[in-house]
């Protein structure tokens, strides 16, 4: 495959007002002489008509530009067609793309799957850019440009660095224990630095699942009675109709998730079922996953009619759970005292609403900003951590240096595998299958 010349819409959704066309691989250069007529100096962008090859109809006015490997995106040639963002223009230049000899379209990620294989990226870099293109709020983006910045990657090849030069220590002994110049305890220091090594990697796994918990945003279940007005604090937060609202308590019967950026940070509100006894499987199922969504989430807003006293059946929800109680529908009683605890509400009228949603836009910054910036991001660079730790902690109880050296050397693989350095190919095509065609 990396004989094919790949070609793709690398810009927005079209119409748009300019439409990006890559091509990168051997016959890049083909792709400029054979529909702009000559080579354009490297780095340069200028202007050309582009036209059919056969009959020099002009396809399109564009800006072109040549980059010619290895110091390009992908390590190889590329290059640049700028064109006007109609449809009809990006499949016509396409098409004559395609009928050129070694030229084929991109596969989903394949540009940024080249960038890997020719040394540009490690997978931790990938999947750092994967992130960013998802980006939906500014923590994240931040995340993803620490990530694409080589903040795990680079962390990660110094360990493994530092487990090769003790690696070759025991080694050395191992094999060399019979010449003069050899010292005899090369194991100690081996011993030291994997020390040193499980007291940083396990500092760094120390985090909470910050990394993962801001990839998916952190989850707010809004739970409590029937009828409470739980749909209509959804929208009113969502600013849009994204539950239905209705009088009769059971409208609710599965879950309805909404993504916010509050504050920067991520957040997935969802809108449970009305928790009570009920005779009808079809709620009793709403109740259950109502329960379950409730319990695995990171806050629950347990929400009441303000009239309702007892504050429904609170206990159902895991107590360990952070909940937050909110009264509703304080529209409706003027009069009612304001409690010590919690928040009044109505998500009618929209009182007391801009109290909430700060709170919760606090809560969120808090969760995610404790500490230092967290550099695991994936369950991936998690699992290649841990299995780190623990042949490095086999090395230490290991009372051969054979086995000593067969830890280490495991040790390595793993951190290897974090980067792509080794035992990869398993897992390229989960982490590149969700790249956009074009990238």
């Amino acid at each position: 495959m990396s004989t094919d010349t790949i070609f793709a819409l690398s810009s927005g959704r079209l119409p748009a007002a300019i439409a990006v066309v890559r091509v990168s691989g051997p016959q890049a250069s083909a792709a400029l002489t054979a529909l702009g007529g000559r080579l354009p100096e490297p780095r340069k962008a200028v202007f050309r008509r582009l036209r059919q090859p056969e009959t020099k109809a002009i396809l399109d006015e564009a800006l072109v530009l040549w980059f010619p490997g290895p110091n390009t995106e992908t390590g190889e040639d590329m290059a640049e067609l700028h064109l006007h963002g109609g449809r009809a223009v990006v499949a016509a230049v396409q098409a004559e793309l395609s009928k050129l000899p070694g030229f084929r379209p991109a596969e989903a990620g394949e540009f940024t799957r080249r960038a890997f294989q020719n040394g540009k990226l490690d997978l931790t870099a990938v999947e750092g850019l994967a992130d960013l293109v998802f980006a939906e709020t500014e923590a994240q983006r931040a995340q993803a440009m620490r990530q694409l910045s080589g903040a795990l990657g680079g962390r990660a090849e110094a360990w493994r660095q530092r487990l090769i030069a003790a690696l070759a220590l025991v080694e050395a002994r191992i094999d060399f224990s019979d010449e003069a110049d050899v010292p005899e305890d090369l194991v100690s220091p081996a011993r030291h630095a994997a020390r040193e090594l499980i007291e940083e990697i396990e500092k760094t796994l120390r985090d909470a699942h910050r990394g993962e918990r801001l990839r998916e945003g952190l989850i707010v279940a809004i739970a409590g009675p029937p009828n409470a007005g739980k749909s209509s604090l959804l929208n009113r937060v969502a600013q849009r109709e994204a539950a239905i609202v209705s009088p009769h308590a059971g409208t609710t019967r599965d879950v309805i998730e909404v993504h916010l950026d509050l504050g920067g940070y991520p957040v997935t509100l969802l809108d449970t079922a009305g928790i009570r006894e009920s005779d009808d499987p079809v709620e009793q199922e709403g109740v259950r996953r109502a329960r379950a969504r409730a319990d695995a989430a990171d806050l629950v807003l347990w929400v009441v009619d303000v009239s309702d006293r007892a504050g429904g059946t609170a206990g159902a929800i895991n107590e360990s759970k952070p909940k937050w109680i909110v009264r509703n529908k304080i529209d409706l009683v003027p009069d009612n005292p304001t409690a010590a605890e919690g928040y009044d509400i109505s998500a009618i009228s929209g009182q007391g609403m801009d109290a909430l949603v700060t709170a919760l836009a606090v809560f969120a910054g808090d969760a995610f900003s404790a500490g230092e910036s967290a550099i695991v991001t994936r369950e991936r660079h998690r699992a290649a951590l841990q299995q780190t730790v623990e042949a490095l902690k086999r090395a230490l109880e290991a009372d051969q240096e054979e086995l000593i050296a067969e830890e280490l050397r495991l040790a390595a693989r793993a951190l290897g595998r974090l980067t792509g350095r080794v035992d990869i190919e398993d897992v390229l095509d989960v982490i590149f299958r969700d790249f956009c065609i074009g990238k």
